[in-house]
């Protein structure tokens, strides 16, 4: 039960959708709101089955690149280290998202790499290597931690009239915080078991 929850926790800090509002609310501003609403769900639904194709199939794929577990915690660690170093001290430069002026976003930069990012995608390897047989509780982590992030994005006019732009910053930098401790242990987990092997 505690792994769930932490699995929950972790998840959800390195999906960031608070982060991501801004950069979710700037790609789609031109739109109408439900047409905004629309493809939020859409995007989000992309995500979620990819992540959900990378916890299951997390397993296969490590074994076909010949990957061990080690790798996959020290090179996720290392990546969930710079994203959150990103969180807390974010880029003077506006998130450009790529995308020529009025054209829907499709797949990318929503759905790839904002929600499911290479950050994620290599933590549900690893749990899944880790918890082989607690697939069930991941996935129910994973949905859990989903959900939270369609409510926070789906909610964004709200949560950044409630919060305001520090808020959400504050916020941000906090969750930041949290996952360069979660990083560094993941980090150390994978140096530890790479010493013992």
């Amino acid at each position: 039960m505690t792994e769930m929850i932490s699995a929950t926790v972790l998840l959800f800090l390195i999906m960031d959708p608070l982060g991501n509002l801004p950069i979710f609310m700037s790609v789609l501003k031109h739109l109408e709101p439900k047409r905004r609403r629309v493809i939020v769900i859409r995007e989000l639904l992309i995500a979620l089955l990819l992540m959900l194709l990378f916890l299951f199939a997390g397993e296969r794929i490590l074994s076909f690149l010949n990957l061990r577990s080690e790798t996959v915690s020290i090179s996720g660690g290392i990546i969930m280290f710079l994203i959150a170093i990103k969180m807390i001290f974010p880029s003077q430069e506006g998130s450009s998202s790529g995308l020529p002026a009025g054209e829907e976003p499709f797949l990318v930069p929503l759905a790839i790499p904002l929600v499911a990012g290479p950050s994620i995608l290599a933590t549900l390897m690893l749990l899944s290597h880790q918890y082989p047989h607690q697939i069930k509780h991941l996935v129910v982590a994973l949905l859990i931690a989903w959900g939270l992030s369609v409510v926070i994005l789906m909610q964004s006019t709200l949560f950044i009239r409630l919060l305001g732009d520090k808020g959400v910053n504050a916020l941000e930098r906090l969750m930041g915080l949290l996952l360069v401790m979660l990083s560094t242990q993941m980090f150390l987990d994978g140096v530890r078991a790479y010493l013992r092997s």
